[in-house]
């Protein structure tokens, strides 16, 4: 087999072109909050920029107080939901029973500006509360720029 000089060429360059990892979040209801909070640690300990692109709800939400903001960005189809920290229904016969100690534990990692908007809109109840894509979602998140 010939390696030809162009073949070697196109090989260095994209060997030497830094990878530009990214988280992209289309759709995402959450889970359990442990793991978000394990895996937005290793999101934020790698540099990985990380778009809001969809739905991210409940302990996605985690992601605004564990990776920088400065490396997270919305798309117009992102929007995100708050609700109370509850405990997994397999466990309570599918009844949603809400804990006081979890939602203080989401409510910690919140930045300044979604506990304000968390404030303004009620505070954090059982029903999901939803920011779309506009000015509110934009006083928190900044719009993902051309180059994401």
């Amino acid at each position: 087999m010939r390696i030809t000089l162009l073949s070697l060429l196109l090989l260095f360059v994209a060997a030497a072109t830094p990878a530009r990892a990214q988280l992209h979040i289309t759709r995402d209801h959450g889970g359990y909050v442990e793991e978000y909070k394990a895996k937005y640690k290793r999101v934020r300990a790698t540099g990985e920029r990380v778009i809001i692109d969809g739905i991210c709800n409940s302990a996605c939400t985690l992601v605004l107080g564990i990776v920088p903001l400065n490396k997270i960005c919305v798309t117009p189809k992102a929007s995100l939901g708050f609700h109370q920290a509850y405990y997994d229904k397999a466990f309570t016969f599918g009844i949603k029973v809400t804990s006081a100690e979890g939602t203080s534990d989401l409510m910690s990692y919140y930045p300044d500006t979604v506990k304000d908007w968390i404030r303004r809109n009620g505070g954090l109840t059982t029903d999901m509360k939803k920011i779309k894509n506009g000015v509110e979602l934009w006083k928190i998140i900044d719009p993902c720029p051309e180059e994401w």
